[in-house]
């Protein structure tokens, strides 16, 4: 089951366990909560929701070009 759900969090870029993470609450509950509020509030978090993607990969390419491996050298 825990295989399945790192899938997953891989595949939707893991925005709500990077937060989770960084705010030390599960994301399991941050998930529940954007859920709960894309609905209310029809579909606007979902713009945040990219943009927090955009920007959590653009940090991590960031992060791997400022220091390359030895394989990448």
């Amino acid at each position: 089951m825990n295989r399945l759900r790192y899938f997953v969090e891989d595949q939707i870029f893991g925005v709500c366990a990077k937060l989770g993470e960084k705010l030390n609450f599960p994301a399991s509950s941050i998930r529940r909560y954007f859920i709960y509020a894309t609905f209310m509030t029809f579909g606007s978090p979902i713009i945040l929701y990219l943009v927090l993607a955009f920007w959590l990969e653009l940090r991590q390419h960031w992060r791997r070009h400022n220091s390359p491996t030895i394989w990448e050298l």
